[in-house]
């Protein structure tokens, strides 16, 4: 492999790892499946869930964000260790969550994977959830809301850049 091969291999890995939080916090269940090979898996041994295939891991993510009022993950580098066409590899995530009950969430987690690089790029073959780190506590904040809007989200503000408009 050249070392030209490597960084790509590095690079597309971490994107994928990118895409799964994203999908995630986009609650695109579908998108985030079709980041796992036909056979992947994901596991959540502190809860005692796994799901085998990518119809399950649709369904079992899609039922576990149902008990979200609003959820936060972002995806932090950690290792990749490439072997051909396959690696395994590390992605440190911090999560932020308030249930529909009431109930707060904070953790710093793990998780350790194994992909596969297939026709369409890499996938994950298997991630393997680990909370490092749980609070509990009541958070004081919220997910921003519009005045009279029943709870949809604010519009994003962007730029145009240097001189660009603010939306």
């Amino acid at each position: 492999m050249t070392d030209l091969q490597a960084i790509s291999d590095r690079l597309e890995i971490e994107a994928l790892r990118g895409e799964f939080s994203d999908a995630l916090m986009m609650r695109d269940y579908a998108r985030l499946a079709s980041l796992f090979t036909a056979e992947g898996v994901v596991r959540i041994p502190h809860i005692d869930q796994e799901a085998g295939s990518r119809e399950e891991i649709r369904a079992g993510v899609e039922r576990l964000q149902r008990l979200w009022a609003y959820f936060v993950q972002t995806t932090h580098p950690g290792m990749i260790r490439l072997d051909g066409d396959t690696a395994s590899g590390r992605a440190y995530i911090s999560e932020l969550a308030h249930s529909r009950d009431g109930r707060s969430h904070l953790n710093h987690s793990v998780y350790h994977d194994r992909y596969e690089r297939t026709p369409n790029g890499w996938k994950f073959t298997e991630r393997v959830y680990e909370v490092r780190y749980v609070d509990t506590t009541p958070l004081t904040g919220s997910a921003p809301q519009l005045a009279g809007q029943g709870g949809q989200p604010r519009a994003a503000v962007t730029s145009g850049g240097p001189g660009g408009s603010k939306k």
